[in-house]
């Protein structure tokens, strides 16, 4: 099958690519390498980037000279702080970028899009009661970046009732796991690992009990794999559980045996107080479920960095 994967060489993307490309489809990547997870794939007969902008038409023009047959929409300005800094950056790359990208799916004759929602701000604060949150949970965005995906649940509707082209929004839980840059403002496991190895403080904004519903890259990865050829519509990619920033602090800190002492901060604008996903819906659509616990997974991310030798950060002197 024919493939573009947006993001291919990010975090997520990387690993999208990589399963995609393990069972012989043919992939277009569009990438500006801004959040580049790793160095990229070397082009081969499988598959070939392009460092482009979604939002560009030079983008669009690749993905009609391609002719897909699906698309995996994985670029986003994926930052909640950096969305309340400047929403119209946000809204150029996660309304504008998903248009050109529909719009050329539409002209190129793809069948599906795959789209990576968030679960973890589309659906605001639920009450206790509410949790595990379901996709008919309404939208209550809290920032930005939240409102901005749940505009683009909207679009990819319009664009099946009025073009046929089918699509299935994957609502994520906060992604974690190998590749996941410890130097950037999002994925708070990576970045606490990196600081941990490094020497260097943890900051827990607020009191550290917000929660959070944890999914490791490779089950995510498998997600969207599996979305390609099966499942429609809105989809949360979760495991149910609420996990809270102290424990993912706590957790690393077993891991890595270091006795570590978080510090704490302000809490975030727009930040959401508790999530967790029902997943049920992916396990009847998708045939999906999480494989990967939080422990596991914590060791992936200390034993990728460790391997990697990651130069993002300074060790304490």
């Amino acid at each position: 099958m024919r493939i573009v994967v947006t993001g291919g060489a990010g975090f997520i993307g990387s690993h999208v690519v990589d399963l995609l490309v393990a069972r012989g489809d043919e992939v277009v990547v569009l990438d500006d390498l801004s959040t580049a997870g790793a160095a990229p794939r070397p082009d081969d007969g499988r598959v070939r980037h392009h460092r482009l902008d979604i939002a560009d038409e030079a983008a669009a023009e690749v993905v009609r000279a391609f002719r897909p047959e699906a698309m995996v929409l994985l670029a986003a300005q994926a930052s909640v702080k950096v969305s309340m800094r400047d929403p119209l950056l946000d809204a150029r790359t996660n309304v504008t970028g998903l248009i050109n990208m529909l719009e050329a799916a539409r002209q190129a004759g793809a069948r599906k899009v795959v789209f990576a929602s968030s679960g973890g701000t589309v659906y605001g604060t639920p009450a206790a009661s509410e949790l595990p949150i379901a996709e008919s949970h309404p939208h209550r965005p809290l920032s930005f970046y939240g409102l901005t995906k749940s505009a683009a649940s909207g679009y990819l509707r319009v664009y099946r009732e009025q073009y046929g082209l089918s699509y299935a929004a994957l609502a994520l839980g906060n992604v974690y796991g190998p590749r996941q840059r410890p130097d950037g403002e999002a994925g708070v496991v990576s970045i606490f690992a990196g600081r941990m190895l490094a020497g260097l403080p943890c900051v827990i904004n607020g009191d550290g009990e917000t929660t959070r519903d944890y999914v490791h890259v490779r089950d995510v990865a498998d997600a969207f794999v599996r979305a390609v050829d099966r499942g429609e519509g809105d989809i949360n990619i979760g495991t149910g559980v609420e996990t809270s920033v102290r424990e993912i602090h706590r957790t690393l800190d077993e891991v890595l045996g270091l006795g570590h002492r978080p510090q704490f901060g302000p809490p975030l604008a727009g930040e959401v107080a508790r999530v967790a996903l029902d997943p049920a819906r992916a396990a009847e659509q998708l045939g999906w479920r999480p494989t990967v616990g939080l422990v596991e997974g914590a060791r992936s991310v200390c034993d990728w960095l460790r391997a990697e030798a990651y130069g993002a950060l300074e060790p304490a002197s």
